[in-house]
Parts: C-alpha cells; structure tokens; sequence
C-alpha cells in the first residue's frame, strides 16, 4: 500500500474516532442524567409508575451497552492508527496476507482477511 492510501486510510480513522467519541460522550451524558425528570423533561410532582421506573431502566442500560460497544471499535480504531504508523495497516494478523481494499473500505479498522474472519466467526 502507497503513502497516498495509508494517509487516505488514516484520515478516515480519524474522521471515525472524532465522530465515535462525541456519540459516546452524548449516550453518556443521556444515560447518565441525575433524574427522571432531566432525562424526559417530565416536570410534574406526581408519584411515578413502576412502570415508567422499569422503562427508564431499560433505556439506560440500552445506552450503556451501545456506549460499551462503540468503546470496543473506539479501541479497534485506536490499534488500526498504531498499525499505519508501526508500517503493518493491511495485513491480516491471523495469516499475514493482504487485506482487501474492498474490505478496509467497508471497515478501515479490520485486522482479519476474509477468509481468516469467516473462519474465526465459524468457531
């Protein structure tokens, strides 16, 4: 791989990271709210439903596990610029070949050729 496309590669990394990290501090500030009226704009003074309590659970932990997730490909690029800058972006860590452009185009941080990532998901 040129110099071009490494540096093609990289800036899409980047532009990746910057826009993971504002969607994780944004799920973090939804998840995180000091109460149920800050997080739905609810100003009454009525009791709450134990209904309400279990949904407002659930959409928690729901942004937490995509927080959680968008951390694994936050860490996922992170290695991806390591690799630009250690010379070994585009090899497949399992085998050692090349990794298709089609697929670093589709997703610029993988590490696995298709065939070594179709066996790895057969396991």
């Amino acid at each position: 791989m040129n110099k071009a496309e490494l540096n093609a590669y990289k800036d899409l990394l980047l532009h990746l990271r910057a826009r993971l990290r504002g969607d994780v501090s944004q799920l973090a500030n939804a998840a995180l709210k000091k109460s149920r009226s800050e997080a739905n704009g609810d100003l009454s003074s009525m009791p709450i439903h134990m209904a309400d309590i279990g949904s407002d659970n659930f959409e928690q932990e729901f942004t937490l596990s995509l927080m959680e997730n968008e951390g694994g490909t936050l860490a996922q690029i992170e290695a991806s610029l390591e690799r630009i800058e250690e010379g070994t972006y585009g090899q497949c860590e399992e085998c050692g070949a090349k990794i298709p452009k089609a697929r670093l185009n589709a997703i610029p941080y993988a590490t696995l050729c298709v065939r070594c990532a179709g066996h790895q998901e057969g396991k």
